[in-house]
């Protein structure tokens, strides 16, 4: 892990290091183009191609419904059912409490404003599932879906060996009451929600997280169709500020599980001194030794890094300009340090708070912008399922009292008809 000193560093070489490596794959681009073109044309039929080459399993159909979906979900372990009972608790709790009514205000006599949320009409939920069993996801994009009051909740996720969805997934779709899940992974998913097929409905705004096809084809369709996506996605991300307080072992397995989602991940540690650094990575080559992904996590540190602060302050200081998806602070001084964070997407607090917790059952979204968006962008919440649409009502003395106003602005802008729509009104007072 190399190491920066942030005193030694000019302004050009700390933007640089906050860098991610974002550049395009013109190979994955155009084998996405050519996908999302195919279920473009042919519908269904690409998308038992794909399911053939791509996943090795001949459908007869391309979802499972009800029955189905109870089977599968009967045969959950125990332990995993409370578990995924505690988490669905736990999210929904804190996504219920995003649902707030907002007060109507009078601007000024007579005139009122006021602003309601609707629900998107129609979602898709891409929930990676082939290879790796993601009910968290599911729970994270479900529940405020459901919570919105989206009145169509499209999911999609890769077949498993058997042609079907396995029994996490399909327990939580009996949860939050969604009967159907379309057996469609990788860039094709997210083509047949943008675009619609024989099976599977258009929707007008796409969730969820995947690999670098997945993420290529929600920013083609963004800007093909109107089709909306969550946020722009990149590799997963930790910063880590600690200090004297910290427990190096604690931070390494943050370090550590950040890492082992991709080779690509970036797991970055700000630490006060040079003695914390080095228990850590002393922790890191400890640790990984017993990790099934230790060549993946491996890889993943190789390329990540550690910076030298003065103080938790300064520390502060560069983690709002790196924006990270994740940011640990394991201090036991975390309180006076939370006005001072500006950039981030979810924030852990002290050495007891992992951030395995918020992925999966302490209640927030794990659902975050990457690669700097946080500077920029929220996580997933209730809003992110909702529109918020403006209301205004104009009384008889409201009219009177913001008439003129409206009049000499639109004079002043050359609009006259903008203007008549006020001074007609304002005649037909007068004549009462």
């Amino acid at each position: 892990m190399k190491i920066y000193s942030y005193n030694n560093l000019s302004k050009q070489e700390i933007e640089s290091i906050c860098l991610r490596q974002l550049e395009d794959d013109t190979t994955i681009q155009e084998r996405v183009k050519s996908i999302v073109a195919e279920v473009k044309a042919q519908g269904d039929q690409a998308l038992f191609n794909y399911a053939l080459a791509f996943d090795q399993v001949q459908l007869a159909q391309l979802f499972i419904t009800g029955e189905e979906i109870t089977s599968l979900a009967a045969s959950i372990p125990v332990a995993a059912k409370n578990a995924i009972d505690t988490a669905y608790h736990n999210i929904k709790a804190f996504h219920a409490a995003q649902a707030v009514k907002e007060a109507k205000i009078e601007t000024m006599p007579g005139v009122t404003c006021w602003r309601e949320s609707r629900a998107i009409e129609s979602v898709g939920l891409y929930i990676p599932g082939g290879t790796a069993v993601l009910p968290s996801t599911f729970l994270m994009l479900g529940i405020p879906a459901v919570l919105a009051g989206c009145k169509e909740i499209v999911v999609c996720s890769p077949p498993q060996k058997d042609g079907k969805t396995n029994c996490y997934l399909a327990y939580c779709a009996q949860l939050l009451g969604i009967e159907k899940i379309y057996l469609v992974g990788g860039a094709q998913a997210v083509a047949a929600m943008a675009y619609g097929t024989e099976s599977v409905p258009k929707v007008s705004k796409i969730f969820g997280p995947g690999n670098r096809y997945v993420t290529q084809a929600k920013q083609l369709i963004q800007s093909a169709t109107m089709t909306a996506i969550d946020m722009p996605a990149g590799p997963s991300e930790v910063l880590v500020l600690a200090d004297e307080t910290a427990n190096p072992s604690y931070v390494a397995s943050d370090l550590l599980a950040q890492a082992e989602h991709g080779t690509d991940s970036q797991t970055i540690l700000v630490a006060t001194s040079r003695e914390i650094i080095t228990q850590v990575v002393e922790q890191i080559d400890l640790q990984i030794k017993a990790l099934p992904r230790q060549d993946i996590a491996a890889a993943a540190i190789a390329n990540s890094y550690a910076v030298l602060v003065d103080d938790l302050l300064q520390g502060i200081a560069y983690s709002n300009m790196y924006a990270p998806e994740h940011l640990i602070l394991s201090t036991a001084h975390f309180e006076k340090l939370i006005p001072e964070i500006e950039n981030a997407g979810s924030v852990f607090l002290g050495n007891l708070t992992p951030e395995s917790a918020g992925d999966y059952a302490s209640g927030t979204n794990h659902t975050l912008p990457t690669s700097g968006f946080a500077k920029a962008y929220s996580g997933v919440s209730l809003d992110s399922f909702v529109k918020k649409i403006t209301f205004q009502h104009i009384n008889t003395i409201g009219l009177k009292n913001i008439g003129n106003t409206v009049e000499i602005l639109a004079a002043a802008e050359g609009l006259d008809a903008h203007k008549n729509a006020v001074s007609i009104r304002l005649k037909s007072l007068e004549e009462l």
